[in-house]
């Protein structure tokens, strides 16, 4: 076995030893393009999302030299009726591009570690092209002819060189590799049967042009056919939550939200899959608690970097996803590359594939997906050198205290600064604009509650309703909202209606509260009431 060239089985045979929840599905995906011109596959998601578990899941399958039917026995690629047809039938050349981290000209580096791997065993591979720009090609080739198999390459964290701050040059010579590898028409022919690429980014693009536009590209924003093996589904943590006799409940508070969409196939369908971070949930089944698992201290300095980035609109869109909206954005102009931002569409087109927010592509918005998410994005806003935004972001919490104290004026003033912070709407005027006043005001709430808009309640929809996640002794808000009338309306159509009839089974106070603005004093008014 070799360290880049037929690698054997050990990876996954390790993963099976511990607790591993079935992604080999994944396997039968790519059978059905391998040896055809769709099978080059770049498949992207954000870290910890399983995709060195899905690389290594593919290197045992494909990888000759090792016999590894019996650790898929069982499995749901062994269900496949193309499971016989691949298994350990191709050379595999496995890279795991973190490795090359620090490494000055990696795609020399990269080479001379594949020739080297492949000289070992065939001496006479590419002889004679020695320090040729073709000298890895060739010995590919040699290679090939030699053993009578073609490759499939399992390239994990594809983009990690992009993501560095090395050269220019070393990025633009690691592109070029790939290009040489898969876009040569005769030798990815001959010698190529599938490459199947991991990463967080999708493939860089120069304008509108992919850098490797020969690959299938499935991201985190539009996952077709791979959804299911983005990360847990719901039955999967379902399971995992029975096993270790965790919530339920909030393993999806805190892990859940990521909904990724596609067309079944067969049916021609629009399915959901209900997305959880495969990292964050087992950490928490292993420890028997709920927690911030996925982040960590390099991420979060990223993280603040880019909620940082000066562009208009950016600002106002991240405070308005930490109260609990969805905000539009324009994927179509990124060009892929962590470093070259060029807007606020671009940041938080950004921000969708590291995962920090989730993408809905049928309405082009993004949102905060969950609670781990949620909590580490306020962290980032709160240390914000935009300081206008971190102040909204402090002030919350006094607003919070202030509606739990029935401060009426206290919290008319905090709407009013919300609303003057410019993290507003640009047209302020009609009740949808003064909700997302409230819910970028309240982003606090999101440490206490879950937020219910349009809730069906008694005879009527109730504006917005804040609930007291399970075990915290907050009241209950019921916020009705009126433009251009007085709260004392807000309040009497909240009774008269009878909106707090669905939560008379919570146990708790609950607190009417009704918000106006009036147009001409240009004022907010609050009234609450305890019931």
């Amino acid at each position: 076995m070799g360290m880049y060239v037929n690698p054997g089985n050990g990876g996954f045979r390790r993963m099976l030893a511990d607790e591993y929840v079935d992604k080999t599905g994944l396997i039968s995906l790519v059978n059905a393009v391998i040896g055809t011109p769709r099978g080059l596959v770049c498949s992207t998601r954000p870290r910890r999302f399983g995709k060195t578990f899905a690389a290594e899941a593919l290197v045992a399958y494909y990888t000759c030299g090792a016999d590894s039917r019996g650790l898929f026995e069982g499995l749901d690629i062994s269900r496949d009726p193309s499971f016989g047809d691949h298994l350990n039938a191709y050379n595999v050349v496995r890279l795991d591009m973190t490795e090359f981290r620090g490494v000055a000209d990696v795609s020399a580096e990269v080479s001379r570690a594949i020739i080297d791997d492949l000289r070992a065993k065939v001496p006479t591979a590419g002889a004679g092209d020695e320090g040729r720009v073709n000298e890895l090609t060739s010995t590919l080739a040699d290679y090939v002819v030699a053993t009578g198999r073609r490759f499939v390459f399992v390239i994990d964290e594809w983009d990690a060189p992009l993501r560095e701050r090395r050269s220019k040059a070393s990025q633009e010579d690691w592109v070029f590799m790939l290009r040489t590898l898969f876009k040569n028409f005769t030798f990815t022919a001959d010698a190529v049967a599938a490459c199947y690429m991991t990463g967080i980014l999708p493939i860089v693009r120069y304008g509108t042009q992919s850098s490797l536009s020969d690959f299938r590209e499935f991201t985190i924003l539009r996952p077709s056919r791979y959804a299911p093996y983005v990360g847990f589904t719901e039955t999967e943590v379902e399971a995992l939550a029975t096993r270790h006799g965790m919530d339920m409940g909030e393993l999806r508070r805190w892990y859940d939200g990521y909904e990724l969409s596609y067309v079944d196939k067969a049916t021609r369908e629009r399915r959901v899959v209900r997305t959880y971070a495969p990292f964050s949930v087992m950490s928490a089944c292993e420890s028997g608690e709920v927690g911030p698992y996925w982040v960590s201290s390099e991420a979060f300095d990223s993280l603040r970097t880019y909620v940082d980035l000066d562009f208009d609109g950016l600002q106002q869109s991240i405070v308005q996803t930490l109260g609990g909206a969805s905000v539009r954005v324009r994927t179509g102009k990124f060009e892929n590359s962590i470093h070259d931002v060029a807007s606020a569409d671009d940041a938080l087109t950004l921000l969708c594939h590291l995962g920090y927010l989730c993408y809905d592509a049928t309405t082009s918005t993004a949102r905060v997906p969950n609670e781990e998410v949620r909590s580490e994005l306020a962290n980032a806003v709160s240390e914000s050198r935009h300081a206008e935004v971190a102040r909204i972001v402090r002030e919350s919490d006094a607003l919070l205290r202030a509606t739990w104290d029935l401060d009426e004026e206290a919290v008319a003033e905090a709407l009013a600064r919300a609303h003057d912070s410019g993290c507003a709407p640009t047209f302020y005027n009609d009740e949808q604009a003064l909700r997302a006043v409230v819910k970028s005001a309240y982003i606090a709430a999101a440490d206490h509650y879950a937020t219910i808009e349009e809730l069906p309640s008694g005879r009527g929809l109730a504006d917005v309703v804040y609930l007291p996640r399970r075990g915290d002794p907050a009241p209950a808000l019921v916020v009705e909202l009126k433009w251009d009338r007085s709260p004392e309306a807000a309040i009497a159509q909240v009774r008269e209606r009878d909106y707090p009839a669905v939560l008379r089974g919570f146990g708790g106070p609950i607190l009417l509260v009704g918000v106006t603005y009036q147009r001409k004093t240009k004022r907010h008014v609050c009234r609450i009431e305890e019931t």
